[in-house]
């Protein structure tokens, strides 16, 4: 759901011939092989991109998801055909145009190492072994254009990080006032998001919307029932694209009980 959601607000920021530039805070190690020994013990993929890989791209109801599907695709070729599927900063790296750049922050020294390696011959991304929500203070607003994106995408490893992300949020907005600043977080039990969004809202934040889909009623604080993305400042027309990716991956991604919900937390 987030890549797609991703691909969608990078297609958006492509429509100006002008610059952008996109930081991601938290970018892992860009591709992963899925058919590696931990993809493969695990088996989660399979109920996820690998129920996508092989649909039919004329298929009316997959528009929406095309063009990340598209991307995908792309670099499963270009690995001739192992499956290796992009991270965020594989994602937005290929859908870059000249001038455009990507900064991505990572703590983790191995994923680090990893991050560097793929994108060593790119001069329009790089790598910084930064905190994430340090890079925030450090790295915006950026210095290569004047709009752009700033995508965050915590662990959600330690008890605090909702209030964590809600701090980075006003802070990105703050330091980019421009900026479209996207953040995923999960979905457990209904309660901690609704604070998030709220806590948001009681700071005096506006133009906020939420994309979410959830597999089953959050119910159970002890399985992940589901993911949302906050956007703050979406793009023209976002609310619909975000409508159609969602329900095209519903049938697809979920059961009986999959639910997908995209709200005005607070308008312009």
């Amino acid at each position: 759901m987030k890549h797609a959601l991703l691909t969608a607000l990078i297609s958006a920021l492509r429509r100006k011939s002008t610059p952008f530039s996109v930081l991601d805070t938290h970018a892992g190690i860009g591709t992963y092989d899925l058919s590696g020994p931990q993809a493969q013990s695990t088996g989660e993929w399979r109920d996820g991109i690998g129920r996508l890989l092989d649909t039919d791209p004329a298929t009316p109801a997959l528009a929406s998801l095309q063009p990340w599907l598209n991307v995908v695709r792309d670099i499963i070729r270009a690995h001739d055909g192992k499956l290796f599927y992009p991270g965020s900063p594989e994602l937005v790296a290929k859908l870059l145009r000249p001038g455009d750049t990507l900064t991505c922050c990572e703590l983790h020294p191995e994923d680090q190492r990893s991050l560097k390696s793929l994108f060593r011959n790119n001069p329009a991304v790089s790598v910084h072994g930064r905190d994430a929500y340090a890079a925030i203070a450090a790295l915006l607003p950026p210095r290569t254009a004047k709009r752009g994106l700033v995508l965050m995408d915590p662990p959600f490893e330690q008890r605090d990080e909702f209030a964590r992300l809600t701090h980075a949020v006003i802070e990105a907005r703050t330091r980019f006032p421009a900026g479209i600043v996207a953040a995923w977080y999960p979905i457990k039990h209904g309660a901690p998001p609704r604070a998030f969004l709220h806590a948001l809202k009681d700071a005096g934040q506006r133009n906020l919307l939420t994309a979410e889909l959830t597999l089953r009623p959050p119910l159970d604080p002890t399985r992940l029932n589901g993911c949302g993305l906050l956007i703050a400042n979406p793009p023209y027309q976002f609310e619909e694209d975000a409508r159609s990716i969602l329900n095209a991956l519903c049938p697809y991604l979920g059961e009986t009980e999959t639910r997908a919900t995209v709200e005005w937390v607070v308008p312009e």
